[in-house]
């Protein structure tokens, strides 16, 4: 059994790591952290916690001095360097896995999106950044067709306001959501920059943000260099995620976000190609606190650690 700790347990992502993590055998929850909640027990934030675990406040030395295998931080941008710093210095075999943004363009962190970054780098690794949740469906829509686009990739993204987070906003607030949908981040979002970097070619990306709670769904409009048929674009697909259980192809319909919602794993599809052959337009679907965060964290947690990548998820 391999001791997992967890920083930023109060959030919505936390409390799927906490659930996903008494799914499995060969990982437990050693310890969750939480300022704002320190004190309750763990099955507060999640009822399938461990009995008599309590939720402890703990700073960067405070999560360094504790006896575990890994430990995941599922933390605001720009808070995890004091969390890595203290946990290399006193366990410097410690598993992390960062969720936040922080080391997404370090080329001394895994990026950690198996289906397409490869698994070999992340078997064994110590430093595992988990990608974005958009990033993830972006990448998805466009990477087996990437080496065939003429110019940048074009995506309109959609996802539920848990998203936002917790922290009290215009954009996870039922109210000011209520028969609307949210455009934000314009330009430069940061999505669009890990896309870019990650499927090294340009990425466009416009994200909104609804009414719904979970799920997320992008449309990639994508211009080849040449022309392509239908069997040819759908064959891409089939070929690109063929092996990878937490992929669906859904080829008779366009996913829609229910399609994703409450699901460990993503639907792509869409398939819908232009008359002259150089335009076509995909979709992907999936849960932005799921597969877009803890699903994929537990993922990159169990190729660390050695385990098996898909237990209790498929």
């Amino acid at each position: 059994m391999k001791r997992i700790g967890l920083v930023g347990a109060r959030g919505h992502v936390g409390r799927e790591l906490i659930r996903l993590l008494a799914g499995r055998e060969d990982m437990g929850l050693a310890f969750a952290s939480s300022r704002a909640m320190a004190g309750a027990p763990a099955t507060a934030l999640a009822p399938e916690a461990p009995e008599g675990l309590t939720i402890e406040a703990l700073g960067p030395e405070g999560v360094a001095g504790k006896d575990v295998d890994a430990v995941v931080l599922a933390l605001p941008n720009g808070e995890a360097a004091p969390y890595v710093a203290a946990i290399e210095a006193a366990r410097p075999g410690a598993v992390i896995v960062d969720l936040s943004a922080d080391y997404r363009f370090d080329d001394a962190w895994a990026y950690g999106l198996p289906e397409l970054q490869g698994r070999e780098r992340l078997r064994g690794a110590t430093r595992i950044a988990n990608p974005g949740c958009y990033a993830t469906a972006g990448q998805f829509c466009v990477a087996p067709v990437r080496d065939r686009l003429a110019g940048p990739a074009h995506l309109f993204g959609v996802s539920g306001y848990s998203g936002a987070g917790t922290s009290p906003s215009r954009r996870n607030d039922p109210v000011a959501l209520a028969d609307n949908l949210m455009p934000y981040g314009l330009t430069g979002h940061l999505h669009e920059r890990e896309m870019s970097r990650h499927l090294g070619g340009e990425v466009r990306f416009s994200p909104h943000v609804a009414a719904f709670f979970r799920g997320l769904i992008v449309t990639a409009q994508l211009e080849f260099a040449d022309p392509l048929d239908e069997a040819t674009l759908r064959n891409a697909y089939v070929r690109g995620f063929a092996d990878e259980p937490l992929i669906e192809i859904v080829e008779d319909r366009v996913p829609e976000i229910t399609d994703g919602a409450n699901q460990n794993g993503a639907a792509v599809g869409g398939f819908a190609l232009g008359e002259d052959g150089r335009r076509a337009v995909m979709v992907c679907a999936l849960d932005n606190l799921l597969k877009g965060a803890a699903v994929q964290a537990i993922q990159n947690l169990a190729l660390a650690l050695e385990l098996d990548e898909f237990d209790g998820l498929v």
